[in-house]
């Protein structure tokens, strides 16, 4: 029936809409709802209608200012989906009783309360909504605004918790009760982790069946009741510096500092090896020591109470001697702590220097050794409840040879590394002849002791390594027989290699030691090369006169490689016999004369002569030009004389061509004028 009403209501209202502004005066469409009745009248039309169209809006928000403060601040449902008119949601002149609210919905337990903006979830979707929307929950400013101070209204309500809930923790927690709780119910609060505050839950304290009320509830807390008498959790401030807080001091005061430094939440018997302060008994913990479980030392405990005062005046009341009671010092029998701490059983702190005053110094490599390298260990019993390795309770402990026999170096180094090679020396071999304790190798014989072996080291063989010659490792030689026979060192040090073809290819071919050359150099390679390096040779113009050709005149300014094409290859790899460089300067024998390396400038024109032509005939080995040894008066049919004798050889002796190459015509020539010159009759 309220709905006909409602309509006829609207209907009524567009009329005088369209009305308002030519006749204030008409008659009401109806009567106004309960809250507008001191706006009944005809007189007072305008001040909701005002006198131009657009101007309700304005007066409903001038009276409604809760309203247009939410549209100004984008909140509620008037600022998010209730755009238009006011009136299209709160038609008037419906009587007395209308609610002045059409639902689009049909009703206000249908509406969406998803379009104010706050959606209701869980228990609030549950909620009626007359349970929300009272007149005691109307708190802030927005309520405060509105005209409407009596009656519960469906603006005016905040959406903080507080603002309808009891703040159950008096404010010790904050105002935001959504960061432990949500709105499906109070308890549990699902948001909270007790990580996050200041003492997270571990060990028992985290036990599920450890109820919450045991420690917040507690009557050191002072805990207030609520108006039905229950007891308000107390959940800060709660102390928990110490368990002493909660907690009973079974100590009575007779350790200081928290519990937590030797207890541990998982268990009041669960003792923390690292957490008691050993420092403040008799015997603090320093080293290794600190490292042991408290059973190591205090078996049964806690159980076992006659077991917290274990003797410590000495380390043989709880470790076996390893040294079986022989270590002294000065001659007198001393304690562990004198060469040991308890830092660690290794490394002793005997150190190099205090060896020093022992029958054995140690120097060179020595000092780096391990202790254990030339103090052996032997097997001992243990006695009972002795601790030996690492802390662990055994039968049998170790026991090290403290003073081991050094009366020279095999005494330690039992291999020769040698073999029997040095036996026959007056020395036996001793290592300390050719080696030093700074280092086994380099070995410490020089080049001059070398020197009197049948093989002097000089020029490259003073700087190879020994190995290149002695080792089995050897490259490009042969290998040395036997090596099984030659010791650890798999070295041999008495060679028969002395000449240089055993170990050095002969790059000649042999040419110069069999009899191919007309000089056989009965020093072999030594004759030529030194060994310094096989290149360049020592070969010089003595050694090269005993060839049969000796370097004389511009001779001696020629290269090698201007005549021993051989050199113009680079420098062998190798040398060494099994480098398998094969035969690379052979040097043969040459052609004798001139023309073994010259070519004749003048064909066959002197072929006629004695000496067939022969260069030295007229040449000298000073140079080719001038011709030293021709005399024009003696050796041609022309002498030269007169103005002849100052005029140029070339005037006369034309280049005759016809082959390849252009030949200096020397013969034959006419000695009459007229072949050089004109006849000046005839001109």
């Amino acid at each position: 029936m309220w709905r006909t009403r409602l309509d006829a209501a609207g209907a009524a209202l567009a009329l005088l809409l369209g009305l308002a502004m030519t006749a204030p005066a008409q008659i009401s469409p109806g009567p106004l709802a309960r809250p507008h009745t001191q706006l009944e009248g005809s007189l007072n039309c305008t001040k909701c209608h005002g006198l131009k169209k657009g101007a309700m809006n304005d007066a409903c928000l001038s009276c409604h200012k809760e309203i247009a403060a939410l549209i100004e601040r984008g909140r509620g449902l008037h600022a998010r989906d209730a755009k238009g008119s006011c009136a299209k949601c709160h038609p008037e002149h419906a009587g007395l009783d209308f609610d002045l609210i059409k639902w689009n919905e049909g009703s206000a337990e249908k509406f969406d309360h998803k379009r104010t903006g706050w959606e209701l979830e869980q228990k609030h979707g549950e909620t009626k909504c007359k349970d929300c929307h009272k007149t005691e929950f109307r708190k802030g400013e927005i309520a405060d605004l509105s005209p409407r101070k009596t009656g519960a209204g469906w603006v005016g309500l905040e959406t903080a918790c507080l603002a309808c809930h009891e703040d159950y923790h008096k404010k010790a927690l904050g105002q935001n009760c959504l960061k432990c709780h949500d709105v499906a119910k109070w308890k549990p609060a699902p948001h909270f982790d007790h990580d996050s505050t200041t003492y997270p839950l571990t060990g028992k304290h985290a036990d599920p069946d450890l109820k919450c009320a045991k420690c917040h509830e507690a009557k050191r807390l002072n805990p207030e009741l609520d108006k039905k008498g229950k007891v308000i959790p107390v959940f800060k401030p709660v102390s928990h510096k110490d368990c002493v807080d909660c907690h009973t001091d079974v100590h009575k005061g007779q350790f200081k500092g928290g519990c937590f430094k030797c207890h541990q939440t998982t268990g009041w018997h669960n003792i923390k090896t690292a957490g008691f302060d050993h420092d403040q008994t008799k015997y603090p913990l320093r080293g290794k020591h600190e490292q042991l479980s408290c059973a190591k030392c205090h078996p049964g405990f806690p159980a076992a109470k006659e077991s917290l005062h274990p003797l410590f005046g000495k380390c043989t009341d709880c470790h076996a001697d390893p040294h079986d009671g022989k270590a002294t010092l000065a001659g007198k029998v001393v304690d562990c702590e004198s060469c040991h701490n308890v830092s660690g059983f290794t490394p002793s702190t005997y150190t190099v220097a205090m060896h020093a005053k022992a029958k054995y110094v140690l120097e060179g490599k020595h000092t780096t050794v391990k202790c254990g390298s030339c103090h052996k260990t032997k097997t001992i019993a243990a006695q009972a409840g002795q601790l030996v390795n690492k802390g662990k309770t055994a039968q049998v402990a170790k026991q090290i040879d403290i003073r081991p026999l050094a009366t020279g170096c095999l005494s330690c180094h039992t291999v020769d590394d040698h073999g029997t090679q040095l036996a026959g020396r007056s020395d036996k071999g001793s290592c300390d002849a050719c080696h030093k304790v700074a280092g086994w190798t380099p070995s410490t014989f020089t080049v001059a002791q070398h020197a009197k072996l049948k093989l002097a080291l000089d020029g490259r063989h003073a700087e190879i390594k020994c190995g290149d010659c002695h080792s089995t490792t050897r490259l490009g030689l042969p290998p040395i027989p036997s090596p099984e026979k030659l010791g650890k060192a798999h070295v041999l040090l008495k060679l028969n290699e002395t000449a240089c073809a055993q170990c050095h290819g002969d790059a000649h071919g042999g040419r110069f030691t069999t009899g191919q050359a007309k000089v056989i150099y009965a020093g072999g390679c030594t004759d030529c090369h030194n060994a310094v390096k096989f290149r360049p040779s020592t070969y010089d113009f003595t050694s090269h006169a005993k060839s049969g050709f000796a370097l004389d005149g511009a001779h001696r300014a020629v290269p090698c490689v201007g005549c021993h094409a051989e050199l113009k290859q680079g420098p062998m790899k190798s040398t060494l016999v099994l480098a398998k460089a094969g035969t690379t300067m052979p040097f043969k024998p040459r052609p004798q004369g001139c023309v073994g390396c010259h070519e004749n400038p003048h064909g066959d024109q002197f072929a006629h002569r004695r000496d067939r032509g022969l260069c030295e005939g007229c040449h000298g080995v000073e140079s080719f030009k001038p011709a030293a040894k021709f005399d024009h008066d003696k050796d041609a049919a022309f002498p030269l004389a007169g103005a002849h004798a100052k005029v140029p050889c070339a005037d006369c002796h034309k280049p005759l061509r016809g082959g390849p190459k252009a030949v200096q015509m020397y013969r034959p020539l006419s000695p009459k004028c007229e072949s050089c010159h004109a006849n000046p009759v005839r001109q």
